[in-house]
């Protein structure tokens, strides 16, 4: 696949630069069945447990990257690629809501992420982050979580899945950070699900009222987007 993209008039290189930002994941292990009937076809939810798998929540205030200055949500599944249970465990993204376009066609024609341009609120307080997301005028969730933290995570590789026009294909990411904390259980979350759809989709898998399984914090995070392979 191709190293290098124009998009809206700019050039882009693969890998592409994340220096500085900061995120928050609340994850909670759900219904794999539930989610096995939100995930394609062409992947497999992990079983983490018997019956169940891991979904993530993700909220990044992207400070210092290639793709720009932009507030981000996330909506994310684990899964292998059907009919291959030994291939390893990657990330499936199903939502990810931005608040800048030229990271949105970016994001979805080099990658195949799903991004789309939506209103994204995000603030911090001393112990906290808030990100509100509102779509077409729903609202669609409010999520806060604890901040804050001294550990330390090394630049690590991990594996994501996509879908481009509708075939598979596999992304290598890294990603590594300081001002690391995390939170097992719920304690300091708080999920606010509002009316549009995607609050819905939340509210089968449990959402909000299932404790989270734990919740992390890195106030400088930093990695690199490398180049997309079919599978």
């Amino acid at each position: 696949m191709s190293s290098s993209y124009e998009i809206q008039g700019q050039r882009v290189q693969l890998p592409v630069a994340v220096r500085d930002a900061s995120s928050g994941t609340v994850m909670y292990m759900v219904d794999r069945e539930v989610a096995s009937q939100i995930i394609p076809a062409e992947f497999e939810a992990d079983e983490i447990a018997p019956g169940k798998t891991q979904l993530c929540l993700v909220v990044v205030d992207y400070r210092d990257n290639d793709l720009g200055d932009y507030d981000e949500v996330g909506v994310v599944f684990f899964v292998r690629p059907a009919g291959q249970p030994d291939a390893e465990v990657g990330t499936y993204i199903h939502h990810l809501p931005v608040n800048q376009s030229f990271t949105q066609e970016a994001g979805l024609t080099i990658w195949g992420f799903p991004k789309t341009v939506e209103e994204i609120d995000f603030s911090v307080a001393e112990g906290s982050a808030t990100c509100r997301l509102d779509m077409g005028g729903e609202h669609v969730l409010t999520l806060t979580l604890p901040r804050g933290g001294e550990g330390e995570t090394p630049d690590t590789l991990a594996t994501g899945y996509t879908l481009i026009q509708g075939v598979p294909h596999r992304t290598e990411f890294s990603r590594g950070g300081r001002g690391e904390a995390t939170v097992p259980g719920g304690e300091g979350v708080l999920l606010e699900l509002g009316t549009h759809p995607i609050a819905d989709e939340l509210r089968s898998l449990g959402l909000p009222d299932l404790p989270p399984l734990l919740s992390n914090w890195t106030e400088h995070f930093f990695g690199t987007f490398g180049a997309v392979e079919k599978l």
